[in-house]
C-alpha cells in the first residue's frame, strides 16, 4: 500500500464515522420533534376547551359588571333625589316648626308664671326647647356640658 491508499482510507474511516456521528444527531433529533409534537398536540387540546371556558367567564363576569354599573348610577340617582328631598322638606318645615316651638315655648312660660307676679318659673316645671321637644331642666345641664 501506498502512501495515497493509506490517507484515502483514513479519510473513508473519518468520513464514516463523521456519517455516523450526524446519523445518531438526527435520530436524537426526530426523536425530540416527535415528542415536542405530541406535547404541543395535547397542550393544545387541552388549551383550546379553557380558552373557551375562560371566554366564557370574562363575558359573564362583563355581564355582572355592567348590571352592577347600572345599579350604582341608580342609587346615585335615588342619593341625589333624597338629598333634594331633604333639604327641600328641611327649608319648607324648619322654619315654621322653630316659630311654632317659640310660640310654644312663650305661651308655656306665660302661662307658667304665678300669680304673685314672679318671673322666675317653678323648678319642676323648668324646661329647654330643642327643635320641637322640651327637655327637663336636668338634661339641660348636661347638654352645655
Amino acid at each position: 500500500m501506498t502512501g495515497g491508499e493509506v490517507a484515502g482510507i483514513l479519510v473513508a474511516v473519518f468520513w464514516a464515522i463523521l456519517v455516523s456521528f450526524l446519523a445518531v444527531v438526527l435520530v436524537r433529533l426526530a426523536q425530540t420533534l416527535r415528542a415536542t409534537t405530541r406535547m404541543v398536540a395535547e397542550v393544545t387540546e387541552q388549551a383550546v376547551p379553557l380558552l373557551a371556558d375562560a371566554s366564557a367567564t370574562v363575558r359573564s363576569a362583563q355581564t355582572q359588571l355592567d348590571r352592577v354599573d347600572a345599579i350604582a348610577s341608580d342609587v346615585q340617582e335615588v342619593t341625589s333625589n333624597a338629598s333634594a328631598l331633604s333639604s327641600t322638606v328641611a327649608s319648607t318645615f324648619g322654619g315654621p316648626l322653630v316659630k311654632v316651638a317659640a310660640f310654644g315655648y312663650g305661651v308655656r312660660k306665660a302661662l307658667g308664671r304665678g300669680g304673685d307676679g314672679e318671673d322666675v318659673p317653678r323648678a319642676s316645671a323648668r324646661r329647654t326647647v330643642i327643635v320641637g321637644r322640651t327637655v327637663p331642666s336636668s338634661r339641660r345641664r348636661k347638654q352645655k356640658g
